[in-house]
């Protein structure tokens, strides 16, 4: 990985300044503290990385031992965490075949804060069927009782060959209900707004200047470089995605070979995936944007395909600008579909 960093250290046009720093994507809380200090070294070398730069490290709890948070804290400049908590309760946890436990949830975020990291991000998921809505609501009264100033809130998807998706094949669990994920979404919806965090995406929930950096920067299209087997990067023209498996990963990347595929993107395809990041977010989708960016066949069509949802009011407009009412974010996915374009190049 670090020799992939001097691979692309030219990715980014002019004088790019990195805003933020995302350790994610698998576990990399198994690495030790001087090897995520390494890569950080050598980012610092080969970019301009901003000096208030978000550095966030995803983790699960049961790595984050008191020691191991210590360390961090001393040695590296990590200065955010997102933690798969995924419940507070040890029946979900068992059911979605998590390693951790209900108590060692709650202590890791107790221990990383009595360290000195107060930007904490947890992940929770609604929709299992060993929770009810009460149960759903203790979650997230747990979360606001232990200050936590960004949640990311997921319902349950069943991922093809996970332990998970077998046992309900073989009838050894119950799938998700999708009548009780639309319950607790509404729940999370109404809970978060009285307990004053901004709903700024679909599934993400911050109170203010707590907003996530490295994702807000995703969704208002900003270039990005992944870096590690199966990493995807984005400069605003093309994707680039980086070979999965490790061993030949690494064997491209000690031969000076290219280890990533291409694929440039069509007009379509950009017009498509602005609509499908924006609409997510209380930025929302700018048709003027729209028009300069993609051009007047593009205006058209998303100004025609938006009216059902201004009439039934899934969608309100202010100065062009498009954003989903609470209503409407049930129906994210249809809205977005019916906004896509095909062959409007």
């Amino acid at each position: 990985m670090l020799q992939e960093l001097e691979n692309r250290q030219d990715f980014f046009s002019g004088e790019t300044e990195i805003e933020s720093i995302y350790f994610g994507g698998g576990t990399p809380s198994i690495l030790p503290p001087d090897e995520i200090q390494k890569l950080i070294v050598k980012i610092h070398q080969l970019f301009t990385v901003s000096p208030k730069a978000e550095i966030t490290l995803e983790a699960n709890p049961d790595d984050l031992s008191r020691d191991y948070l210590a360390a961090l804290k001393k040695n590296t400049p990590i200065n955010r965490f997102s933690i798969g908590i995924q419940s507070f309760l040890d029946a979900d946890l068992q059911y979605m075949h998590r390693a951790h436990h209900a108590e060692q949830a709650k202590n890791c975020i107790k221990t990383a804060q009595d360290v000195g990291f107060q930007n904490l991000s947890i992940d929770l998921i609604y929709g299992t069927p060993t929770m009810n809505n009460e149960q759903w609501e203790y979650n997230l009264q747990t979360a606001f009782d232990l200050h936590i100033p960004h949640l990311s809130c997921y319902a349950l998807t069943v991922e093809e060959k996970t332990a998970l998706a077998n046992h309900i094949q073989k009838r050894k669990t119950i799938a998700p209900d999708e009548a009780q994920m639309v319950q607790q979404f509404s729940i999370l919806m109404q809970a978060m707004q009285q307990q004053k965090y901004v709903h700024y995406e679909i599934s993400n929930f911050a109170k203010e200047s707590h907003f996530a950096v490295h994702n807000t920067n995703y969704w208002k299209g900003i270039p990005y470089l992944g870096i590690g087997a199966a990493a995807h990067s984005y400069n605003g023209e093309n994707r680039f995605w980086n070979i999965a498996n490790n061993a030949i990963y690494v064997q491209k990347i000690k031969e000076n070979k290219i280890a990533y595929e291409t694929e440039t993107l069509t007009n379509d395809n950009r017009y498509n995936e602005y609509v499908m990041t924006r609409i997510r977010t209380i930025f929302g989708i700018d048709a003027t944007a729209i028009k300069q960016n993609f051009g007047e066949s593009y205006y058209v069509h998303f100004k025609l395909e938006i009216l059902l949802f201004l009439s039934n009011k899934w969608v309100v407009e202010n100065n062009e600008i498009y954003t989903l009412t609470d209503a409407g974010k049930i129906f994210c996915d249809y809205i977005t579909g019916h906004l896509f374009a095909d062959d409007l190049s």
